[in-house]
């Protein structure tokens, strides 16, 4: 009698979670991002709609729509996903041969990158999402092989798959590089060695900077886009026609931000100076009007966010809970750090939006599917 009430008592001790916390932090991350893209798109958003709120009605409304969206997903049991992931990862590759070879592609800024299905999405969108839930899905597949060099193969394969239809089909080489980087992250974390990898990464590392100071010191000029902006990077001040002019103005508008900044609102680089501010330039504005402290702020919202994922994927109840949770937070990492160096002038334009703050509606929906995911996860991890 008394052991039948002593298991009684410790499964009322056992409860159900809920990542409140993680929710919490990216509506914060939402809202803070509605306040600084109003502030960098009302003059823009004036002068080609008339209407100063253009670019804020639609990001809210997506935003809404989003966090919902995202709270149904934390409903469902992320098990299943193992079983349409396949699904999902051929998906997305016909998405994308369905920008480049239908006449549903969509061109804008230069770039056909986008598909109008009802609604017009970046299909490699699809592509983070369907590494992240598929990638998993094979390595527990392969078990104990997983270790072997022919599977880690296989698993670099399927990651350079989505990566080269990314940059073949929609164009989009920081996409591609993003994919490629998820993949080497989920890979690295299940396979039991380490060395390997790190030998690979300094390898990669070397020959980079190897390839940089050759074109520092033997190319002036190319035809190529993409080693136009390396170009543009090493020598901004001698390329301000191509590129370069907006990489200066924004290291213009965080310098003259100060400390606390010129005020919210007041930014005078946004007026005319840097061209969609709202987009991927939008942390130059936030410390141009909120200072430093403004970017320390946000850069700790999105340290707690990457804490709260790693929380989830260190306690998930098994291995695949573990790796599309870190899926998504390598995604998250990466997107924050290349978007805030490319605006520093650490590294060359690449593209990438600021999860949460930047304009883009495509952007905002599957980060927040992803989000939806890794509550999914914490769901079920089970305190005592």
């Amino acid at each position: 009698m008394q052991g039948v009430t002593a298991g009684k008592a410790v499964r009322s001790r056992k409860r159900g979670y809920y990542d409140y916390n993680l929710l919490a932090v990216v509506i914060i991350l939402i809202c803070f991002g509605l306040m600084m893209l109003y502030s960098a798109s009302a003059y823009e958003a004036s002068n080609l709609f008339s209407d100063d709120m253009h670019f804020f009605t639609r990001q809210a409304l997506i935003s809404a729509c989003a966090v919902g969206m995202a709270l149904v997903i934390s409903r469902i049991d992320y098990h299943l996903y193992m079983k349409w992931s396949p699904y999902l990862f051929v998906l997305a590759l016909i998405l994308m041969a369905m920008v480049k070879f239908t006449p549903l592609g969509v061109e804008a800024g230069g770039a056909k990158r986008w598909l109008k299905l009802g609604m017009q999405f970046q299909p490699s969108e699809v592509a983070k999402i369907a590494v992240i839930l598929f990638l998993p899905f094979v390595i527990l597949k392969m078990g104990r092989r997983v270790r072997q060099g022919k599977a880690v193969a296989v698993l670099l394969l399927l990651g350079l798959l989505q990566a080269a239809a990314a940059y073949k089909l929609t164009d989009n080489l920081s996409t591609a590089v993003i994919i490629l980087a998820i993949s080497c992250v989920i890979i690295f974390l299940a396979h039991p060695k380490t060395r390997p990898f790190l030998i690979l990464l300094a390898v990669i590392a070397a020959l980079i900077v190897l390839a940089l100071v050759i074109l520092y010191y033997t190319v002036d000029s190319t035809k190529d886009f993409r080693l136009n902006r390396v170009l543009t990077w090493l020598h901004p001040e001698e390329h301000q026609d191509t590129g370069g002019y907006q990489v200066l103005q924004g290291l213009y508008a965080i310098g003259s931000g100060g400390f606390f900044g010129k005020g919210l609102g007041n930014s005078t680089q946004k007026l005319t100076k840097i061209p969609e501010a709202q987009n991927d330039m939008i942390f130059s504005i936030v410390c141009e009007e909120l200072g430093l402290f403004g970017a320390i702020l946000l850069l700790l919202l999105f340290g707690y966010l990457l804490y709260r994922l790693f929380f989830i994927a260190q306690n998930a109840p098994d291995l695949y809970g573990t790796l599309i949770v870190s899926g998504v937070f390598a995604h998250i990492a990466l997107q924050v750090i290349l978007n805030i160096c490319v605006v520093l002038n650490v590294i060359p334009t690449t593209g990438v939006t600021l999860p949460f703050v930047s304009y883009g509606g495509t952007s905002i929906l599957f980060l927040m599917a992803e989000m939806g995911v890794a509550l999914s996860v914490a769901r079920r991890i089970r305190l005592e």
